[in-house]
């Protein structure tokens, strides 16, 4: 996915229904000795990284349960919706543990940092109301019969993206993501190095042709 120039947006959304992801396998993970354990929850902190380092946007869209790593795997999405029945949470705390997988540094960016310590403490479950109230996700809905509400919703919030130019949002998104880690003056100098690289892009000019021109522009991602 992250060298396909034919990929403009990613969707995670479940086979499963009524379960987004319902994170670790406690059975199998009884079974490892505390080396493994280590191992097994480095490789899902990897993993969660290379989701979230995707060079286009990202959605999660939670038709149900996304619990501990579930919603781990949520968080380092760009963008998440919800349906209203859904249920969120970082539960490892009633479980013996504590958040591995990113979930101690992405919650607290999302969400702010007492009401992340707030959850993460209590292991508390939240829906999918409460969580766009709180800004853990960006949109809710109503459940549909066929379960897959907030995918539908996520596909509409994916094809307002798609004609946009490809380059520019790369770019938008690397200078958002780099930029939330340093100073504001730090920032804006990403800001500018990613503007820089998007100045010389054909897309430009096809967005500036098609304003004078009065027509929808038809971005390439050159």
């Amino acid at each position: 996915l992250r060298f396909d120039e034919k990929v403009r947006v990613v969707v995670f959304k479940s086979e499963v229904k009524g379960v987004f992801c319902a994170g670790a396998d406690l059975k199998e993970r009884a079974n490892m000795d505390d080396a493994e354990v280590g191992h097994f929850v480095k490789r899902l902190r990897n993993l969660m990284d290379e989701i979230a380092a995707l060079p286009v946007p990202t959605i999660a869209a939670i038709d149900g349960y996304a619990l501990g790593g579930g919603l781990e795997l949520a968080l380092a999405c760009d963008l998440r919706v919800a349906a209203s029945s859904a249920k969120m949470g970082l539960i490892e705390t009633t479980r013996g543990l504590l958040p591995g997988a990113g979930g101690t540094q992405r919650l607290p960016r999302c969400v702010g940092i007492g009401l992340a310590k707030e959850l993460i403490f209590t292991g508390r479950q939240i829906d999918g109301q409460q969580a766009a109230s709180v800004g853990l996700v960006n949109h809710t809905v109503p459940q549909n019969s066929e379960g897959d509400a907030a995918y539908q919703r996520a596909l509409t919030l994916a094809k307002e993206i798609l004609p946009q130019a490809p380059f520019a949002v790369k770019m938008g998104k690397l200078a958002i993501n780099r930029g939330m880690e340093v100073d504001i003056a730090s920032g804006m100098a990403i800001e500018g190095m990613c503007y820089a690289q998007n100045i010389p892009t054909r897309d430009r000019q096809e967005g500036m042709a098609a304003f004078r021109e009065k027509r929808p522009p038809q971005f390439t991602g050159k």
